[in-house]
Formats: structure tokens, C-alpha cells, sequence
């Protein structure tokens, strides 16, 4: 999974409104419009993460990140081929346990696979 680097590149993601979320956690996806899984058989996803400074000081704030990096790469599977994810943690993902963690993002994951299937 790669990674979104550009400010324009979140901004594009959380303008759209489109989410899916847990207790701890809120994700954001975009869905280009212009690709078809059936005609391309490359997978392009990218990861965005968003920690703010009320989850905690730096050392929470890159631990939560590191957990999130973890539990994206093992569940992206779950997400369509062409699409950009941001992951925003809440301030209680800082005490959240790593378990429920992996099952917040399996759900929203999930759900945000659902969604664009229906769509």
C-alpha cells in the first residue's frame, strides 16, 4: 500500500464526505471514478493518516500511527483495488487496545468495500 503524501491529495479524500468509522477510529475513502477493476489488473491504494495532537504527545502519536500502518498492510485486502484511505484516529485509539484496533479497521474496512460495491 502506498502512501498519500500531498496536502491536495488528503484534502481530495476528506472533502468527499465519504466515511466509515469505529469507536476509536474514522476513515475516510475516495474511489476514482475512471477505474474499473475488471479492465485493469493493477491494485493502486494509498494511505493517509491523520493523528492529531489531542490523541496524545509525539510518542502516542507515532505509536498509534505505527499500529495503524500495521493493521492497514493486513487488511487492505479487504479494500477495492483503486481507492485512497484516510485513517483518523480519535483521541481514545491512544488507550485502545492493539485487538480492538484490528477490529475497528477489519469493520470499517469492510464496510467501505461494501459501500463502493453497492455504488
Amino acid at each position: 500500500m502506498e502512501r498519500l503524501q500531498s496536502h491536495r491529495d488528503f484534502v481530495t479524500v476528506l472533502k468527499r464526505r465519504r466515511k466509515a468509522g469505529g469507536k476509536d477510529i474514522v476513515v475516510h475513502y475516495l474511489v476514482p471514478d475512471d477505474h474499473h477493476d475488471d479492465d485493469d489488473r493493477t491494485v493502486h491504494r494509498r494511505l493517509g493518516l491523520a493523528v492529531s495532537k489531542s490523541v496524545g504527545h509525539a510518542v502516542t502519536r507515532n505509536t498509534v500511527k505505527r499500529r495503524f500502518r500495521v493493521l492497514a498492510r493486513a487488511h487492505e485486502d479487504l479494500l477495492p483495488a483503486h481507492c485512497d484511505i484516510v485513517l483518523r484516529a480519535k483521541p481514545s485509539a491512544a488507550t485502545a487496545s492493539f485487538a480492538s484496533l484490528d477490529q475497528q479497521i477489519a469493520k470499517a474496512f469492510a464496510t467501505v468495500a461494501h459501500k463502493v460495491a453497492e455504488a
